[in-house]
């Protein structure tokens, strides 16, 4: 379907679509880049292919040749210094509500039992780091821990965290109804505060593991036993036990719907 012509050149609506598109793209890989080295890293490749077409242009023969050389590998060299934004990249789209409408998980009675414990750990101040995956899990971290298989149940939880359990020192990684692992240890976030207060090991963990993977992760703080979740790198906190049963369940059995995070998202972004 043609929309307009200038001069030769027709335009047409698959033209429109595609400008469409690549503008999208261009944006998004914008938003995933920006404040990091990387949007450095990609103007030096750019000022580099820049400088290629001008040397053929100059019939500069030698400064061509070493400039085909660096083209020829941008490929691998955008592979490898892009890899921490392009492994972003990848688990924003797979955390979209239109993946997750193809992946089905059972964790109802996963989340029963999770609150049980989680109110009873709250309560005596009981440390805890519970990591749920979804789409994608961790194996890495898994098998950075002591593996279980076992099925998810409160007592199971409860032993796990108690202070005298060898396992208590880690996180516990929960695939629909499995305990895949316990004692796993996970990567820290930069970041050593939030929203003004200083963060511990448990919720720096927290955040890193959930900035990096497709993940949902509750946190019992030892020192004032409150609850909090940790997820796409934000953290809220100050969870009852109706309002954690509530966001779970809403971000891991029903995942299209909104939930604090997403009203987060939006409060910050009007910020």
């Amino acid at each position: 379907m043609e929309l307009f012509k200038i001069g030769f050149l027709s335009f047409k609506l698959a033209d429109l679509v595609d400008i469409a598109l690549v503008a999208f793209i261009s944006y998004r890989l914008y938003l995933v880049m920006r404040r990091t080295i990387a949007v450095q890293i990609l103007a030096g490749l750019l000022a580099v292919l820049a400088f290629s077409f001008l040397a053929q242009a100059l019939d500069l023969k030698a400064m061509s040749a070493i400039l085909r050389v660096l083209t020829d590998l941008w490929v691998i060299a955008f592979i490898i210094l892009f890899q921490p934004e392009l492994r972003r990249l990848l688990i924003l789209l797979g955390r979209s509500p239109v993946i997750r409408m193809f992946v089905k998980m059972d964790v109802d009675e996963s989340i029963d039992a999770v609150v049980a414990a989680v109110t009873e750990m709250s309560r005596k101040k009981t440390g805890a780091l519970i990591v749920f995956t979804r789409a994608t899990g961790i194996r890495l971290i898994a098998e950075s821990g002591t593996r279980m298989e076992a099925l998810v149940s409160r007592a199971l939880i409860l032993s796990v965290f108690h202070p005298r359990s060898p396992l208590h020192d880690g996180a516990v990684i929960i695939k629909d109804r499995l305990i895949e692992a316990a004692r796993c240890t996970l990567p820290l976030s930069a970041l050593t505060s939030w929203e003004g207060q200083l963060l511990g090991t448990r919720h720096r963990a927290a955040l890193g593991i959930s900035e990096q993977a497709d993940v949902i992760v509750v946190v019992v703080s030892e020192e004032t036993g409150s609850v909090s979740i940790a997820e796409n790198g934000a953290l809220v906190r100050g969870f009852t036990p109706a309002s954690l049963r509530r966001e779970l369940k809403s971000r891991l059995a029903n995942p299209t719907e909104r939930s604090v995070f997403s009203i987060w998202r939006s409060l910050r972004a009007t910020e």
